[in-house]
């Protein structure tokens, strides 16, 4: 057999094989289109607002950066009901799996009331960022209506788990995108005036989402709790409050929420940083951000994907299998990424050229050639970024949330955050020596959640209760159950 000829049986094999290619692809590529409309959703959103005015443009992101990091704490302990409903999937007890994701409902509520009490103290962290008055009014008025709409974000994360948990990923996707084709149709008509609507720029932009977030919530509510879920997974009949479960889901799901919020923090006060630079460090860096967010949300769909495959491997106790789900995402998307990359090397205006449109061509230019830079910075890191999604992703579908939690906290301080402030504030430096820390923290945390997951260490840790074999079916409440702890 030629070599040729093996690698061709090679990849046939993995293909049909269980957790092969096949099988993961047919759970990513809705969570991937589905991501990736929130991709298209946050790129058109910000080259309307650079449309605009550069100013908008400038404060979006920071605030949204800010704004998104309250919330994802919430949002990453919400989502995180995923696995328990993988998990209780994956072991034969579908009865447990409404009582699992109202206890992220109720997590929603608290969070719902807990987020607007960052509105007081707003204007001073946008203060403390030293940025120009008039970034930071407009970057106050797009916090404020963001942050009033939190709720909705949490509860979304929460709920949409039923689906992705189960591996019904269509659902997720037809409602996703739905919520873009609201978000931006609104953005259009609230950024700029049109239709009879009134012109409220970076305010029209945030309204917009918190509008089209709402009926997301809705529709997935709809279809959770219908008649015929309630009857397999108790969508409705679970709403009880679970103390037990929902001290687990706190448990596991606390520390995932805390490396979320630690990872957006850590980029938040990055760009913080970058504004203390210069307007035009900021907006180039907004641009090469949003840029790489059309690439990168599409991994987010094959992180999901391979942390739900994990779960219901481990459920059914197949660690075997999981493994290979997990490798299996992780060569799929490292060749997506690939061809991302050196079309960033080779071809980055394609990429930058929407966000000149309508935008004044010599007032652009500068922020055109520095953005251009800025994309050899993400080619060059985006490659090891699939370590990350895919290998932490893998370790949280197993449940192994705080060595994530733990790890991300002693990178994104001692390799990211503090050389970035030291550099950029202390000694001086400009927006590449920056640029380049970044790039260094991102492979070496690739790294090491790939040498974590190696390990092995999550091959025997589980967050649902396992029955008791040969006694009670697993279905039923009162079955006998052994808890497997890390």
């Amino acid at each position: 057999m030629t070599q040729g000829s093996g690698w061709t049986a090679s990849l046939a094999r993995r293909w049909e094989e269980p957790a092969g290619y096949r099988q993961v692809l047919a759970m990513a590529v809705p969570l991937v289109l589905s991501t990736g409309s929130w991709s298209i959703q946050h790129f058109v959103d910000r080259m309307f607002l650079c449309w605009y005015s550069p100013d908008a443009m400038a404060a979006s992101l920071p605030a949204g950066l800010f704004c998104f990091t309250l919330i994802c704490f919430f949002m990453g302990t919400a989502s995180y009901a995923n696995t328990f409903v993988a998990q209780y999937h994956g072991s034969g007890q579908p009865r447990r799996v409404g009582p699992a994701v109202w206890q992220s409902i109720y997590f929603a509520i608290a969070a719902g009331l807990i987020l607007p009490l960052a509105i007081s103290p707003a204007r001073a962290v946008f203060a403390f960022a030293g940025h120009a008055p008039a970034i930071q009014d407009l970057e106050f008025r797009y916090f404020r209506i963001l942050i009033l709409g939190s709720f909705f974000t949490v509860y979304t994360a929460g709920v949409s788990s039923f689906f992705t948990g189960l591996g019904r990923n269509w659902p997720v996707m037809w409602v996703n995108i739905g919520i873009t084709v609201v978000n931006l149709t609104l953005d259009y008509a609230l950024i700029f005036g049109h239709w009879g609507m009134p012109e409220m720029g970076i305010e029209g932009a945030a309204w917009a989402t918190v509008v089209a977030n709402g009926l997301g919530s809705l529709a997935f509510t709809v279809a959770a709790f219908s008649p015929a879920n309630e009857r397999r997974f108790a969508t409705r009949s679970g709403w009880r409050f679970d103390r037990g479960l929902f001290a687990r889901l706190m448990r596991y799901g606390a520390p995932s929420g805390a490396q979320f919020v630690l990872d957006i923090l850590a980029f938040t006060v990055f760009i913080f940083l970058v504004g203390r630079i210069g307007t035009l460090e900021l907006a180039a860096s907004n641009v090469a951000f949003q840029i790489n967010t059309l690439a990168f949300m599409p991994m987010i769909g094959f992180g999901i994907a391979c942390s739900t495959l994990v779960g219901q491997r481990l459920g059914e106790n197949r660690p075997d299998l999981a493994a290979r789900a997990t490798w299996s995402a992780f060569h799929l998307t490292f060749g997506y990424m690939a061809t991302v990359a050196a079309a960033y090397v080779v071809a980055p205006s394609i990429f930058i050229d929407p966000f000149a449109a309508k935008a004044d061509p010599e007032a652009f230019e500068a922020t055109r050639r520095l953005a251009t830079t800025m994309l050899y910075f993400v080619a060059a890191y985006s490659l090891l970024d699939t370590m990350n999604i895919v290998f932490s992703s893998a370790l949280k579908g197993a449940g192994d949330t705080r060595f994530v939690m733990f790890y991300s906290l002693g990178l994104s301080w001692t390799l990211f955050v503090t050389p970035t402030y030291f550099l950029c504030t202390v000694l001086g430096g400009g927006i590449y020596a920056a640029w380049g820390v970044m790039t260094l923290y991102i492979n070496v945390m690739g790294l090491g959640f790939l040498v974590r997951f190696l390990g092995g260490k999550w091959r025997s840790m589980r967050v649902v209760e396992i029955p008791a074999p040969g006694i009670v079916p697993p279905s039923l409440p009162e079955a006998p159950t052994a808890e497997v702890d890390l």
